[in-house]
């Protein structure tokens, strides 16, 4: 499909995992494509494999963010970090970090895109929240108030772009095969003296109904979906992609 040709995106995160997997659905359907990340290298290589543009940036930095001006027509704010600990053992510049890292800095590349889509008439944002922008798990607390900030905005975001064409919504991922999951794995792993498989069914997926990780392609097309002609009337929505978790 071609059906975005002429069409420019901006995809956060995009050196790998979901951002890549994004890229790459954008691109196929005739985008061009710039991959940011903070890895230079793997945001180039994305790139160079599909002639779109690299941006190395630092999303912390977000005082570099605050007098930018963005010519996308789509914008997925996808990066993201996270970080598991008690609440009274979190440490506060941590907790800052991924608030700023997913809720501020999408903030401030929204501010920056509007104009631009304000005055063509369309454009998209899609953010990639999680399940946890709608339910929460302990030792979760910054990810999670993240994702629910970040749920805020999109929706605001939808009611204050809609008059003008763009639209606004969110996909919402249960776990995802990607390294930082694998990481968590591993480590959920050794911590209970269990093996991997059964950290998967019995720790990371207790809530869903079906047990297995979801594939960041399938992330992808559901972004590449809501960034399509066809999903004009799509806005201010949560779209869950969880195998069932959100169901209970």
């Amino acid at each position: 499909m071609t059906d975005l040709a002429g069409r420019s995106a901006l995809v956060t995160g995009g050196a790998s995992g979901i951002g890549a997997a994004c890229a790459r659905a954008l691109a196929a359907r005739g985008a061009t494509v710039t991959v940011a990340d903070i890895d230079a290298a793997g945001a180039a290589a994305v790139a160079g494999e599909l002639g779109g543009e690299s941006w190395a940036v630092d999303l912390l930095d977000v005082a570099a963010l605050e007098d930018l001006e963005l010519r996308t027509d789509i914008l997925v704010n996808n990066a993201g970090v996270q970080h598991i600990s008690p609440i009274e053992e979190f440490a506060p510049q941590r907790f800052r970090d991924l608030l700023t890292l997913m809720v501020e800095a999408p903030f401030l590349l929204v501010r920056a895109a509007l104009p631009h889509m304000y005055r063509q008439g369309w454009g998209r944002i899609v953010n990639i929240s999680s399940v946890h922008g709608l339910r929460a798990s302990p030792y979760k607390v910054a990810y999670v108030t993240a994702k629910h900030g970040l749920e805020g905005l999109s929706k605001v975001s939808a009611l204050e772009g809609g008059p003008h064409g763009v639209t606004s919504n969110c996909v919402n991922p249960g776990y995802v095969r990607t390294p930082l999951v694998d990481e968590q794995i591993a480590d959920q792993a050794a911590a209970h003296g269990i093996p991997e498989q059964e950290v998967l069914e019995k720790v990371l997926l207790t809530e869903s109904a079906i047990k297995r990780l979801v594939e960041p392609d399938e992330v992808a097309a559901l972004v590449s979906w809501l960034a399509a002609p066809e999903a004009g009337m799509v806005t201010g929505a949560a779209y869950t992609m969880d195998g069932g978790w959100s169901a209970r």
